[in-house]
């Protein structure tokens, strides 16, 4: 399959650099001294599950020199997600297929208000990992997966194809039954973790250590929750102990990329996770105290970081 990789980051450096390991043609999308380190070095991959160098690696910071994709894999930041929109619709042709692996509940959205909704298939991704040095990502935990799926959730040719792909990769797949069941679902641990991490400057395990804190982690879900329900989303009554199970399996030391985003002064998703909560308790008259703290408390911080 002749694959794009928009975002070489920690996420699209890992699944790249295994869908190239399985034989696809690959392009990473990346710039600066990262890609200038790929094309001379290759992509070094170091993960808990086997180290890879893709080497020779197709880079380019120009998706324009790119011809008959089948799929591209986005994987940028949610603010850019937009402008990436815009740069990929000139090289779409009849069968390409666009999923973003972002944080966030309306990726597709915002992918189909500038391009053609028949390209875009649902996504999610999990994985720690990330960007060690110029051209090497460093995964570190979880077993990395893909959920996808079409936005109707049909069982389509293309699906199963894709799942192949990413099965004969080795890659950890779900071909979703409820895409937006899976979406809200990883959204909801993203949110309910990431930003409460800056704000406390702790990681995972110490936020669990605090019965305080631990308190306001699950506020924060009951909020984000409520809104999920409220939107249709079929979310099951026990998610939020799920999730709790989940997080709490995680190393002590694990912190979402949002927040070491705020915490070394970049910007950050912010406005996606739990902006987003703020924003939709607001049309629809649910109250989101809770992430109403988070959310405003940080957006100074936010706002002085994209000056």
């Amino acid at each position: 399959m002749n694959i794009v990789i928009y975002g070489t980051g920690g996420v699209g450096g890992y699944f790249g650099a295994r869908l190239a390991q399985a034989g696809n043609n690959v392009t990473f999308i990346a710039r600066g001294k990262h890609l200038e380190a790929i094309k001379n070095n290759g992509l070094q991959l170091k993960s808990v599950n086997g180290n890879f160098l893709v080497k020779p690696a197709n880079a380019t910071s120009d998706i324009s020199e790119i011809k008959n994709i089948d799929l591209i894999l986005i994987s940028v930041k949610t603010w850019q997600l937009s402008e990436v929109a815009e740069i990929i619709k000139p090289v779409l042709n009849e069968n390409t297929m666009v999923i973003s692996l972002l944080n966030g509940c309306n990726n597709h959205d915002v992918l189909a208000s500038v391009i053609d909704k028949k390209h875009i298939l649902g996504g999610l991704c999990k994985v720690i990992s990330f960007v060690e040095d110029y051209g090497v990502i460093n995964h570190v935990a979880y077993e990395p997966t893909i959920v996808f799926g079409e936005l109707n959730n049909e069982k389509t040719e293309r699906a199963l194809q894709l799942e192949k792909v990413l099965s004969e990769a080795k890659i950890t797949n779900e071909l979703a039954d409820d895409i937006q069941k899976e979406i809200w679902t990883k959204y909801l641990y993203i949110t309910t973790v990431s930003a409460l991490g800056a704000l406390t400057r702790s990681s995972h395990g110490e936020m669990i250590a605090s019965p305080y804190i631990k308190n306001m982690l699950f506020k924060t879900a009951e909020e984000i929750y409520a809104i999920a329900i409220a939107k249709g989303v079929n979310l099951p009554n026990n998610i939020i102990e799920k999730q709790f199970e989940i997080i709490e399996s995680l190393p002590y030391e694990t912190t979402a990329s949002l927040q070491r985003d705020i915490m070394d002064g970049k910007p950050s998703e912010l406005e996606a996770q739990n902006g987003t909560i703020v924003r939709l308790g607001k049309e629809l008259g649910i109250k989101t105290p809770i992430n109403d703290l988070i959310y405003y408390t940080l957006l100074p911080q936010e706002n002085k970081a994209r000056l």
